[in-house]
């Protein structure tokens, strides 16, 4: 039976043949297209002799090629898979026949993918928390009034704030990941989802409870917009992070995406922490906040639109960076291996 789709494993190689990607401990390895055809053919037909004929149909497509040009596809498959053709771990040549493949193989979704989305959630929602305790005690530091004991209860507050919209995201990635059983583009609509819900909740929570204490409505604080975006953003460095994307690929991923997040927001007239903390500065009478000092941190002449822009930036990169960095973790922690695992690999080694 040809299984030629979804991620298998064999040793410390991952191969992704909806995404066409090898990779090693998470490394992405190039590998030209025609080559990767082959590796996945043999993948799939493991322990199966797979012959000439075999490799003419399923990656020339029928077209006649030499026995050299083959010759060297199976060479530059082993070079990749660091394979010795005298001693060969995976592909063994069958003279005058074909290849086999020998490696044992494991389904990414029943072996590492249930690892991957057990802590997703986890770990987003300990992000969030992390870095709304970061801003809110930054400007609890900056805008604050009201002595140490007020910025201790802001971060709290913030923090609080971050755990919910990072559960959020982290809830909705799961899903993703359980529906789809791998790391995919799926990870962006979930993170995107879970970032609205979060928006509508918060933006209720904000407007209504707030209403509610004070008799005070406020106008202008973060909403389904603002999460929708800073989800989608958040998404895309999730799905850098848990595809097995280079460490400094996932970093940037995450501060292109969440740049371009603060300049959506910023443009369409949203807000994130800052301007919803001074909306309720402007609109409940006795806060003890001065975000103006914001502005002049940032070297404004007060909270002006440049600096609110300022503040996006810089929220969005932080909360954005964070989940990344949280899901980086996590795939490290997914794929080291068992104790027995190592064992059984030095074992082979020696």
């Amino acid at each position: 039976m040809d299984t030629r789709s979804g991620i298998l494993r064999f040793d410390a190689f991952e191969l992704d043949c909806d995404n066409r990607q090898l990779s090693r401990d998470g490394q992405p390895i190039e590998l030209g297209s025609r080559y990767f055809d082959a590796l996945a053919l043999l993948v799939a037909r493991r322990g199966e002799l797979v012959t000439k004929e075999a490799f003419m149909e399923g990656v020339w497509h029928g077209i006649p090629v030499t026995d050299e040009a083959l010759t060297q596809c199976i060479r530059t498959v082993r070079r990749a898979l660091g394979d010795d053709a005298s001693n060969p771990r995976f592909i063994h040549t069958v003279p005058k026949h074909g290849y086999r493949f020998a490696a044992d193989l494991s389904s990414l979704p029943d072996a590492v993918g249930r690892l991957r989305v057990s802590p997703v959630a986890g770990a987003c929602a300990a992000a969030g928390l992390a870095a709304g305790a970061i801003a809110g005690l930054i400007y609890g530091i900056i805008a604050g009034t009201g002595g140490g004991a007020q910025i201790l209860i802001l971060s709290a507050m913030v923090g609080a704030l971050g755990l919910l919209a990072g559960a959020g995201l982290g809830g909705g990635m799961a899903a993703a990941l359980t529906w789809r059983g791998r790391a995919g583009s799926s990870l962006i609509a979930g993170a995107a989802t879970g970032g609205l819900l979060v928006g509508a909740l918060g933006n209720l929570l904000g407007r209504e409870g707030i209403g509610l204490l004070s008799g005070v409505s406020i106008a202008s604080v973060t909403g389904p917009f603002e999460g929708l975006v800073l989800g989608t953003a958040t998404g895309f460095a999730a799905w850098a992070a848990l595809a097995g994307w280079r460490h400094g690929t996932v970093i940037v991923t995450g501060v292109f995406a969440g740049a371009a997040a603060s300049a959506l927001i910023f443009f369409s007239g949203g807000t994130l922490l800052a301007g919803s903390l001074l909306a309720l500065e402007e609109g409940v009478p006795g806060t003890r906040l001065d975000m103006v000092s914001v502005g002049y941190a940032l070297g404004e002449q007060g909270l002006t639109r440049m600096a609110l822009g300022l503040t996006l930036v810089i929220e969005s990169l932080i909360f954005v960076l964070a989940i990344g960095s949280a899901l980086l973790a996590v795939r490290h922690r997914c794929r080291a291996p068992t104790g027995a695992q190592e064992k059984n690999r030095l074992s082979e080694r020696g």
